[in-house]
């Protein structure tokens, strides 16, 4: 899998959960990596592939400084704060997170002559589509500002590819979990908000019950239904992208996702088949932000990318979830 030739690649937010899972396919593959992190959000407990430079995306004068020394071929761009509900209570901070350090981003690139761009964005620019699958001609209709934030770089990119200041794959991750099958990398987050790793943290005791969030979405069992996708597959169609960026191929977007959806109840009892821990719930109201049914039509990306999952099975995604968790003390701390 991969170019025969080695690529520099500098992965921006490389310390976080995917963009570090990136990283390792990636190096493993033979490319040059390097990650800037400001470790606001993440840990450098993930930084095992790749050389770390502590740089911060508003700081664009640096960030330029750097990409001009480096001169990547490529740039993926994984640095955003991702949390719906917090950007429903704070959405300035999303905008000019999301937004305004992507814009920053993208100036250094043009001044430094860097064309070929990753980006990490997300199913809620589709907000809640009136057809499921939802495939990429799907209109975009945010319900929260994170995915708006993600709808608004997108099409700062399609108007700079327009232009040909940029070519770039916009990549729109369904719901993404798992973790590094050799056990070296996995989801590290303080306060873990993704349904699959708060099951497995209330499996290990760290908190005292499960909570559901909305039982009466127009859905088979009146939770909510998504695509969930494994981190490791998510980075195997990132070296996909940049194969095909680099190969010449214009810009594309791309859904990243198997095409099958599970509840929240669905999800919840195969947690605690492979945990083996019948951990308590609770239910309660619905979360600002939510969507009923989120599904990805994947053909395309399987179609002009050759995308073949290796790990689409969601007790595998949960199992390596959990062996990642059961290496983590209490708390979350390796």
């Amino acid at each position: 899998m991969g170019l025969k030739r080695t690529i520099k690649v500098v992965i921006t937010g490389g310390a976080g959960y995917i963009g570090s899972h990136v990283a390792k396919v990636l190096v493993r593959s033979g490319h040059e990596v390097i990650v800037i992190d400001n470790l606001s959000t993440s840990q450098s407990t993930n930084l095992r592939y790749g050389e770390f430079w502590p740089l911060d995306l508003a700081e664009e004068d640096r960030l330029y400084e750097f990409l001009k020394e480096r001169e990547p071929q490529v740039v993926m761009h994984f640095a955003a704060f991702i949390v719906v509900p917090e950007s429903v209570d704070h959405p300035l901070k999303y905008y000019y997170n999301n937004v305004g350090n992507t814009l920053r981003l993208l100036s250094a690139m043009q001044k430094a002559n860097i064309k070929n761009f990753v980006f990490s964005s997300s199913a809620a620019v589709y907000g809640i589509p009136e057809v499921v699958p939802v495939d990429e001609e799907a209109p975009f209709n945010p319900i929260s500002p994170y995915g708006e934030s993600k709808a608004m770089v997108e099409k700062i990119l399609r108007d700079m590819s327009k232009a040909g200041e940029i070519r770039y794959v916009s990549l729109r991750y369904f719901n993404v979990a798992g973790a590094d099958p050799e056990g070296e990398i996995g989801p590290a987050y303080n306060q873990p908000t993704h349904l699959i790793l708060r099951a497995l943290k209330t499996a290990k005791g760290e908190y005292p019950f499960l909570e559901i969030f909305g039982t009466d979405y127009p859905t088979p069992d009146g939770t909510c239904v998504r695509d969930y996708i494994h981190v490791m597959d998510l980075a195997a169609a990132h070296l996909l992208a940049m194969d095909y960026l680099i190969s010449g191929g214009d810009s594309q977007v791309f859904n990243c996702g198997y095409g099958r959806g599970y509840s929240v109840r669905e999800v919840v009892a195969v947690a605690k088949v492979v945990t083996g821990v019948d951990f308590e719930v609770k239910e309660t109201s619905r979360r600002p932000g939510d969507p009923p049914i989120l599904i990805a039509k994947t053909d395309k990306i399987r179609t002009l990318l050759g995308f073949r999952p290796e790990f689409d099975d969601l007790s595998l995604i949960i199992k390596h979830t959990w062996e990642w968790e059961r290496r983590l003390g209490k708390g979350g701390k390796p």
